[in-house]
C-alpha cells in the first residue's frame, strides 16, 4: 500500500496551501481550501494511507514558500503526476514557461504538436493537480484574456501580478 504525505503552511495571499506527495515526487498542491477538504480530494486521487509529514515535504514545501515569497522562479522537485498522455505533454509544456510570462492555451497546443487542440489545452490546464509548481495559471487566451482559472479569474490575476512584481 502506497503512503502519501501531505504537509500546508499559510500563504498571504492563498490562505493554507497544501502538498501532497509519494516516494515519486509532489502529486498534489491546493489551496484555498479547508484541510478536510484537502484531504478529501487527496484520498478520492490517491489510494493509499494518508499521513501529515513536513520533514518529508520538507524541500518542496520549503520550495512553495520562496515562490510565494518572490525568491523563487523555477521549481526543482520531483513530481508524481498521473494523467493521458496528453494532460502529461501539456503539463510539461506549462512547466517550460519562464517565471513572469504568459503563454496562450494556442501557443501550447502548437508546442505540444496538437495546433488545434487550445480547448483540449484548457481542459488540460483545469485537471492539472499540481498547481504553481505546474504554472497553469500563466496559460492565457491568444486575445489577451485571462481565460479560466481553478480558483477563479481574480486568483489568476493575483498570481501573474505577483509574477510580474517580482521578477528579476
Amino acid at each position: 500500500m502506497e503512503t502519501i504525505y501531505y504537509s500546508s503552511f499559510n500563504s498571504p495571499f492563498l490562505k493554507k496551501v497544501f502538498l501532497g506527495s509519494t516516494e515519486r515526487g509532489v502529486c498534489m498542491v491546493d489551496f484555498l481550501k479547508t484541510e478536510k477538504t484537502f484531504l478529501e480530494e487527496l484520498r478520492r486521487s490517491f489510494r493509499g494511507r494518508v499521513i501529515k509529514d513536513d520533514q518529508k515535504n520538507r524541500s518542496a514545501l520549503n520550495q512553495l514558500k520562496k515562490y510565494l515569497k518572490g525568491e523563487l522562479r523555477r521549481f526543482h522537485c520531483r513530481l508524481d503526476f498521473s494523467g493521458t498522455l496528453f494532460q502529461k505533454k501539456v503539463w510539461s509544456a506549462l512547466v517550460e514557461i519562464p517565471y513572469g510570462q504568459t503563454r496562450s492555451y494556442k501557443e501550447i497546443a502548437q508546442v505540444i504538436g496538437h495546433p488545434r487542440a487550445f480547448r483540449a489545452v484548457g481542459n488540460a490546464n483545469g485537471q492539472n493537480p499540481i498547481p504553481l509548481i505546474i504554472p497553469c495559471h500563466r496559460v492565457v487566451e491568444s486575445n489577451g484574456g485571462l481565460g479560466g482559472f481553478g480558483y477563479g479569474v481574480k486568483v489568476k490575476k493575483k498570481l501573474l501580478d505577483f509574477e510580474k512584481n517580482h521578477g528579476f
